[in-house]
């Protein structure tokens, strides 16, 4: 384990949740350069420019103290995707976020994480309030909002105008 980040570790019935690490390179790239989801959005990167966007994320959890949690599956402890809270520069606010692995999809794993990371939001960091950004086309990231019982306000996010913005109904502290 090559621990990069402050992160905490968190864990739920099924899922480990944590700080990124070295070894969880070679998943994300994978993901970023072919996933199904990501090509169906025209989202697909280069290997060069996911390298930067794990550096990114490590940097995040420098910045602001939050980021994307590895999750990890505790039955196999193969990691199936990432979950977390991202806020960069040009962003109005802090958004929960998540991305499953196609080994993680349709499993309820970005509920489960999602729902664990928005409690941990609250309790640890004090936030009050969260957004999910999703692109209007995306249903399947849309219905993980819905369960989380966020909703859409019908605005569209100023930095990404394909997405609706989604508030997220917070954990009671």
């Amino acid at each position: 384990m090559n621990k990069l980040s402050a992160a905490p570790v968190l864990t739920t019935e099924r899922l480990i949740l944590r700080g990124p690490e070295r070894e969880d390179l070679p998943a994300f790239t994978r993901f970023m350069t072919s996933a199904p989801s990501l090509e169906a959005q025209g989202e697909t990167v280069t290997a060069e420019q996911a390298w930067f966007g794990f550096l990114t994320g490590i940097g995040h959890w420098q910045w602001h103290g939050f980021g994307f949690f590895t999750v990890v599956e505790k039955q196999t402890g193969q990691p199936v995707g990432r979950v977390g809270l991202i806020r960069h520069s040009n962003w109005p606010e802090v958004e929960l976020a998540w991305h499953l692995f196609e080994e993680g999809e349709g499993k309820g794993f970005a509920t489960e994480a999602a729902t664990a990371v928005r409690t941990w939001a609250a309790e640890a960091l004090g936030l009050d309030r969260l957004y999910s950004y999703i692109d209007r086309e995306n249903l399947r990231s849309q219905a993980v909002a819905k369960r989380l019982g966020a909703c859409t306000d019908g605005t569209r996010a100023p930095h990404e105008p394909e997405a609706e913005v989604w508030v997220h109904a917070m954990a009671q502290r």
